[in-house]
């Protein structure tokens, strides 16, 4: 228990820099503040190659890399298994189902970048990565975490909705409500002070439910 509990305390949590590493990938050496580039990252691990929910969670990815691009982000992959293992599965995904896994997949084999992320989970697992999600800003600064068993796989609608989510809370200053999606109306900061209440009382350009509750519409095309 003790174990457990100093493994959970340095595990990263959101508003943390992302702990830089470099890794031996299917693209070569990475150096994850290098990779970046400026850009969003998001950062993936699956328990095992060669495995069939893993199979179709990465395919997934690669079937929707180019949407990934489109909101400025890169994806990395990770797993406990061999620079050689990786290869000859994204070979054969490639030669079964047509889906080249072509971003960079991290080999892990020393769990190096899995302990640094917390992706290994001594209740789950003590060998295998679970499925974990960090969605790292251009800034190297953890956004959002996703945790996922080894037997459930994620949601890849829910993995774009909050990127883009984040994106758009930062470029506008506003926040998302409940199943937020493009296009919907955003939710405008609530007042600080007795004036900026008032201020809102009498605001007519935004939709209000009450002071503390007010909806916008953005311009997003």
């Amino acid at each position: 228990m003790e174990t457990q509990e100093i493994e959970m305390n340095i595990m990263p949590r959101i508003g943390d820099d992302a702990p830089d590493f470099t890794a031996t990938t299917t693209h070569g050496q990475l150096r994850l503040s290098e990779f970046a580039e400026g850009k969003w990252v998001v950062l993936f691990s699956h328990p095992a190659d060669f495995t069939p929910v893993c199979t179709t969670e990465l395919s997934g990815f690669a079937k929707r890399k180019q949407e990934f691009e489109a909101l400025n982000t890169k994806l990395i992959g990770l797993s406990i298994d061999s620079i050689h293992s990786h290869l000859a599965w994204v070979n054969n995904v490639r030669e079964k189902t047509g889906v080249y896994l072509d971003f960079p997949i991290i080999a892990d084999l020393d769990m190096k970048v899995a302990k640094l992320y917390g992706m290994l989970q001594p209740n789950e697992s003590e060998t295998a990565a679970v499925r974990a999600v960090f969605f790292i800003d251009p800034y190297l600064k953890i956004r959002l975490i996703m945790y996922y068993p080894l037997n459930v796989g994620r949601n890849m609608d829910e993995i774009l909705r909050v990127l883009e989510a984040l994106q758009v809370s930062d470029e506008h200053k506003v926040a998302l409500p409940l199943n937020w999606k493009k296009g919907d109306q955003v939710i405008v900061p609530p007042p600080k002070t007795l004036e900026e209440m008032e201020d809102r009382i009498q605001d007519d350009s935004c939709e209000k439910v009450d002071f503390y509750l007010a909806r916008k519409d953005l311009n997003l095309n």
